[in-house]
């Protein structure tokens, strides 16, 4: 099984970003949708760690 591309990447963390955004309005209780605003930043964090490698990539 090859490894799974930039682009690919990039989108399964808009993804799990989206979702964790989703999950962090639905929940409960605060501290719960304290954890899932902080997955969904992490998501975006990667995103954007992503761009830059493709970046990078496009300019080998």
């Amino acid at each position: 099984m090859s490894e799974p591309d930039t682009e690919e990447l990039k989108a399964v963390q808009l993804q799990r970003e989206a979702t964790e955004q989703e999950l962090a309005r639905a929940a409960a209780d605060e501290h719960e949708a304290a954890q899932h605003d902080r997955r969904a930043q992490k998501a975006h964090y990667l995103q954007e760690k992503l761009a830059e490698r493709a970046e990078s990539e496009q300019d080998r």
